[in-house]
This record gives structure tokens, sequence and C-alpha cells, in this order.
């Protein structure tokens, strides 16, 4: 099944439309504007010695995609039950490149807006993600939406340069 949300990302001043979804029962948020299409899981090739939050590839409508594990760039166990994980194809930044990615998803919830002024940034002290891969949280009735950085969530992890002797 393909859902493909078709709003625009800013649809007044000072607020973003953001789809939200589940990771191990937390709500996480990516801009909508960047969602090409939400998915059912699609077979996976496995990428020998890839990066563990970048295990494997898929075919999207001719497309070979990177499958991101978000969980396990974000510290976090993977949840056991598969039934309603989904794909979420988006496009990022990579190295000044809009590159196609898909993030697995332990369900996907709705599209919301969210005032700027109602982002705050995590706490140091207490937070259960890498600071860096998180752009702030929002506050949702009694909800917390916790909004991606996918400047740096997706960005390739960098080997040390290696010398030449």
């Amino acid at each position: 099944m393909t859902h493909a949300p078709q709003a625009s990302a800013s649809s007044r001043e000072g607020s973003s439309l953001v789809l939200t979804f589940s990771l191990q029962g937390e709500t996480f948020a990516h801009d909508v504007a960047r969602v090409h299409e939400i998915i059912d899981p699609l077979p996976m090739t496995r990428v020998p010695r890839a990066d563990p939050f970048v295990p494997c590839l898929i075919n999207v409508r001719g497309a070979i995609v990177p499958v991101v594990d978000v969980q396990t760039r974000l510290g976090m166990r993977r949840a056991a039950d598969e039934k309603a994980m989904r794909l979420v194809v988006i496009e990022v930044p990579i190295d000044d490149e809009a590159t196609k990615v898909a993030m697995i998803v332990d369900g996907v919830n709705e599209v919301i807006e969210i005032d700027g002024s109602a982002i705050a940034e995590i706490p140091e002290l207490g937070s259960r993600w890498p600071a860096d891969f998180i752009r702030g949280i929002a506050l949702r009735g009694d909800e917390l939406v916790v909004l991606l950085n996918t400047e740096t969530l997706f960005r390739p992890r960098r080997s040390p340069a290696r010398t030449l002797n």
C-alpha cells in the first residue's frame, strides 16, 4: 500500500507540516515536504560490511535506495513486531546532493502542523538520543513529538583517514 502526502511543508509563517511516526512507542517527526512515499516492507538486500544503521538496499520503482534503521542510529533496540513496520521514502541532502533513503519505522501516524514557537531544544540531562540527531521537541496535547535533524541523522560516518607509509 502506498500513501503520498499531498501537502506543502509550510502552510503559514512559522509553522510546518510534519509526518509523525512511531519508534518503540515514541512519536518522531520528519518534514512532510521531503517525504516521497510510505510503503509496506519490500524484499531487502543486505550489504556486506555495511554500517549497521544502513544495513541493506531496496528497489523502489527501479531506483536502488538505501534502507536506514533509525532505531539503530538513535541507539534504540529494534522492535520485534514487524507487522506494522513501514518504509518512509524521503529525500535528504547527503554531501550536498539530494538522496533518496528509506527509513524503517514501527508505524506511521499522521501529518500534523507544528508551530515553530512550540519547538524546544531537547534537554541534555536525561536525553535518550544523541543530541546531534534531534532538531527539537514539541508538545502536542499530552504527547511529545521528537523532530529529527536529517542534516546529521543520515550523514554517513566517516572512517579515519588512512596514511600511506
